[in-house]
């Protein structure tokens, strides 16, 4: 069986095309198969990414690791039971073709509630929230007091995890390993940041997640996407002189590969 990674929350923003892009071609460098999916219908920014590297690619010549990218097949009426949700079909069908051949299977979800980005939470072995470093990122997993210390309630997001994680229980599949990631954390301590730290913490413990160190904002991955390249692709075009920021971001990308203990992913790489 592979291992179904599901990237999601209900913000857009927040990185989740650059983490499951990034995550994806890292597993496909470790020598492993990884097909990805991408749920967002409307702007597919995966999808693009993909393809973007599949066009560059094939212009310089070059053959590196590369997820297969799956698209979500075209079902007839006729092939719905009566009741069936034509979505869940098609993400069903989806997924049985690419569990065939596959070790990993990536999910990337839009930045808003819809049916597929549901059901796709209900097969998540491992789900991967990405989260900017700012309560109004922080609201899409709970709300907090107005000085930022005390929760007060889960969102509506949460929710969504529990329900599928009730799912999951329901049908005798192990628990989802959620790992919230924070991105752009500043580098000072400054007293927001100790907030936000303070109040994670404590859902942490109360939901049920684990967190995981994310990217800090570059420049590097707005200049990648075009050409569908990763951080680890860099030497592999020529790039020689790396500058700072850019190992700094190639050892947070390692870093986060190491908290999301896949399994059968070795610590170094």
């Amino acid at each position: 069986m592979a291992h179904i990674i599901v990237v999601g929350n209900e913000k857009g923003g927040a990185g989740k095309s650059t983490v499951s892009m990034h995550v994806a071609t890292a597993l496909a460098r470790m020598g492993h198969s990884v097909a990805t999916l991408d749920l967002d219908l409307r702007q597919k920014t995966l999808g693009r990414y993909l393809l973007n590297r599949q066009i560059y690619l094939t212009k310089q010549g070059l053959n590196l690791p590369t997820p297969v990218h799956h698209d979500l097949p075209d079902i007839g009426q006729d092939s719905l039971k009566p009741g069936e949700n034509a979505f869940d079909h098609r993400l069903s069908i989806a997924v049985a073709q690419m569990e065939s051949d596959s070790d990993f299977i990536l999910i990337d979800c839009p930045g808003a509630h819809t049916r597929l980005s549901q059901v796709a939470h209900s097969l998540a072995d491992t789900l991967i929230t990405p989260l900017n470093d700012s309560f109004i990122d922080f609201d899409l997993l709970a709300h907090v007091d107005s000085d930022g210390e005390e929760i007060t309630g889960p969102s509506v997001y949460s929710e969504m995890v529990w329900n599928a994680r009730q799912l999951r229980a329901q049908a005798g599949l192990k628990p989802i390993d959620w790992v919230v990631v924070r991105n752009r954390v500043g580098a000072q301590a400054m007293v927001n940041k100790e907030k936000m730290e303070r109040a994670v913490g404590k859902l942490a413990k109360r939901i049920g997640f684990r967190t995981a160190p994310g990217f800090n904002e570059r420049v590097i991955f707005r200049e990648l996407f075009p050409r569908g390249l990763t951080l680890l692709d860099l030497r592999d075009i020529g790039v020689k002189g790396m500058n700072i920021s850019n190992i700094a971001a190639r050892q947070e990308l390692r870093d986060l590969i190491r908290a999301l203990n896949l399994p059968g992913i070795t610590p170094d790489f």
